[in-house]
């Protein structure tokens, strides 16, 4: 890629960015105002895996501050490549991104991922739990935790069961190297949004039934909903939500 700063952008790429981010945001303000919620409850995570850099740096040029990323390769090749383009610009030198792992983490990646992101959204089961908290150390960082919760009946979507999770929780907390911030969940498959609000909702009320027995989860995240059903997600309680294709347009991958 070319090394270019977010003001060397062209026009199009910069309008293009700036529509799709408005356009998202809108969508989320409108949700939050149907269930009588803040907006500013809900955090947008731009979900950039296979996409162009001048497509990131775009939505970074229009507001976008969370980053999330799927694969750890990825993660590792574009971070610094991002980081790198803001620091050459005297506009965005000190702007501070968040880094969020959103996909499946192998246990053999966990060193890798303990480096590169400032939360792992996918965490399903104790040996993940052990493995991050070690490397969280061994990097002295603090590493952000969502604890990922299996509701839609697709075992490949990985997530813990949730008569699990009160153990699982509870193992983050032993660790003063991981911060339990919430929990995650993905729905199954389904062009309907609508079909989705109900693995939200129980998302929502396994929190709530989790908040009453941790008070440390107080102030617990959930983090649900993609750009087809992000809406719904909001009006059930989300306070992350994972956009990508709505944002940033069709991933581009190689041949």
């Amino acid at each position: 890629m070319t090394r270019l700063g977010i003001s060397q952008l062209s026009d199009v790429v910069l309008g293009e960015g700036q529509r799709r981010h408005a356009a998202v945001r809108e969508r989320i303000v409108a949700a939050a105002r149907r269930a009588e919620r803040d907006p500013s409850e809900i955090t947008l995570v731009g979900v950039a895996k296979k996409q162009p850099h001048e497509r990131t740096l775009a939505a970074i040029a229009a507001g976008l501050r969370v980053l999330g990323q799927s694969y750890i390769q990825e993660a590792r090749e574009t971070r610094p490549e991002i980081e790198s383009v803001l620091a050459a610009d005297p506009a965005t030198e000190n702007l501070q991104l968040e880094w969020r792992m959103v996909g499946r983490l192998q246990r053999n990646k966990a060193a890798l991922a303990a480096r590169l992101f400032d939360a792992i959204e996918s965490v399903d089961r104790p040996a993940l739990v052990e493995t991050l908290a070690r490397r969280a150390d061994s990097e002295g960082r603090r590493l952000g935790i969502l604890l990922q919760v299996s509701l839609c009946g697709e075992p490949q979507k990985g997530g813990c069961e949730p008569d699990a999770l009160p153990a699982l929780a509870r193992r983050v907390l032993e660790h003063p190297g991981l911060r339990l911030d919430g929990f995650m969940t993905l729905p199954a498959g389904n062009p309907d949004p609508e079909a989705a609000r109900p693995v939200f909702r129980r998302l929502r009320e396994i929190r709530d039934e989790m908040q009453a027995n941790l008070p440390q989860l107080e102030s617990a995240a959930l983090s649900m909903g993609m750009s087809g059903d992000f809406e719904v997600a909001i009006e059930e309680g989300a306070t992350l939500v994972r956009v990508g294709t709505a944002l940033f347009g069709e991933r581009i991958v190689p041949h």
